[in-house]
């Protein structure tokens, strides 16, 4: 193993680890006003069979407090019984309604039509669209609504509650991701296309501004709102931002390896799996997060079977060098557990898991090449 290959990691593994620790003095924990009148909301629920979720997801939204706020359930064609739970809820809370889609037009992906008819049939001028699996604190919603400020689009990201190891190994690299490449404090200046991101399970916007730019009707076929829904934002010259609510909210998005595994393919191609990035990506993570810990094993297996020749200060530096390139890699993963709580044995086995999102991206865009379907829930997308 050369010098030369542990220096050509080391800018790999160090440039979204400084980006990582850079970004955290700016995402922000929404905070509290006082004195202050929020404008009402309309907190939008897109469910197509969560029946067994549904009504946990609606007695966490009804605690909403110092806000002025409905819920409203769009049942995209469940056949599980969904939507006798919201009506059986919504006899008891007057603030709670269930709305039916209409039969999935041709060119729409399901959840973009459901949330673009909750839209239309919302009350109330701030929208907020929550997933069905996402749990709200009481205070999530007013301390989201004083977020939004001046912001058109604004989007949180809360505490993914992850039990089997493909979650815990997979789900906590969204925080790593979007910190170790976003820079936020460039995304606050400008209204770049490029720099729009989001999280899908938790979205607000002002009613009228998402109407301007044709809000999810502009993005009818994409499986990832969160990346397309603020980048349409931007390209209309509207300001987008996002917010740290781990402690406002949580979300338990996947319950098994397969279901992370092919929720995690199923939009890998609009993100890091797009074919414009999807090598300098692989480059960069497989060096700065992977090489290291294989050429530290390979100095090991080196010295205890007497295969080394190199003089000792050359080993030295090597180790030195390889340790260094290990402990930065670490970093932003003992950062993600102390801050969002993150499971720590995704972060112990952090070289496994970036091998598992590449190749979650790799498998995404294979089947895409070969023109294979997308299947989510019970629906299929090319």
């Amino acid at each position: 193993m050369s010098l030369a290959l542990a220096l050509l990691c080391l800018p790999c593994a160090l440039f979204p680890t400084i980006l990582f620790i850079v970004n955290l003095g700016y995402y922000d924990k929404p905070g509290r006003r006082k004195g202050t009148q929020s404008q009402a909301v309309s907190v939008l629920i897109p469910a197509r069979n969560e029946a067994d979720g549904i009504a946990a997801a609606l007695q966490a939204v009804v605690t909403t407090r110092d806000v002025e706020f409905e819920v409203v359930v769009m049942d995209d064609g469940s056949t599980d019984g969904t939507d006798a739970i919201v009506l059986a809820l919504a006899e008891t809370d007057k603030r709670i309604r269930l709305e039916r889609a209409p039969p999935l037009p041709l060119g729409w992906n399901g959840k973009q039509h459901a949330c673009w008819c909750l839209a239309r049939v919302a009350r109330n001028p701030i929208l907020c669209f929550v997933d069905a699996d996402v749990r709200l604190q009481p205070d999530c919603v007013v301390r989201m609504v004083n977020f939004l400020d001046d912001n058109s689009l604004v989007s949180g990201f809360p505490q993914q509650i992850t039990k089997t190891s493909l979650e815990w190994m997979l789900l906590p690299l969204i925080h790593f991701v979007l910190l170790g490449f976003l820079p936020i404090s460039r995304m606050r200046t400008t209204t770049e296309p490029g720099l729009g991101a989001a999280c899908g399970q938790f979205i607000m916007t002002r009613a009228d501004h998402y109407f301007a730019c044709g809000g999810h009707s502009g993005i009818k076929l994409t499986m990832h709102d969160g990346l397309r829904l603020p980048r349409l934002f931007r390209e209309a010259g509207f300001k987008t931002d996002i917010a740290d609510i781990t402690d406002l909210a949580s979300c338990r998005m996947y319950t098994c390896a397969s279901e992370v595994w092919n929720g995690l393919a199923k939009n890998a191609v609009e993100g890091l799996g797009a074919p414009a990035l999807i090598v300098p990506v692989s480059a960069l993570l497989f060096l700065g997060q992977i090489q290291p810990f294989l050429n530290f094993g390979y100095l090991i297996y080196q010295q205890m079977n007497g295969y080394s020749t190199s003089n000792g200060l050359y080993l030295f530096t090597l180790f030195t060098v390889t340790a260094t390139n290990i402990l930065v890699a670490y970093v932003p993963r003992i950062l993600g557990v102390i801050r969002f709580r993150q499971d720590w044995r995704g972060a112990v086995l952090h070289p496994f898991s970036i091998g598992l999102l590449l190749a979650v991206q790799w498998y995404a865009l294979f089947r895409k090449i070969m023109g294979c379907k997308t299947s989510w829930r019970h629906r299929a997308y090319e």
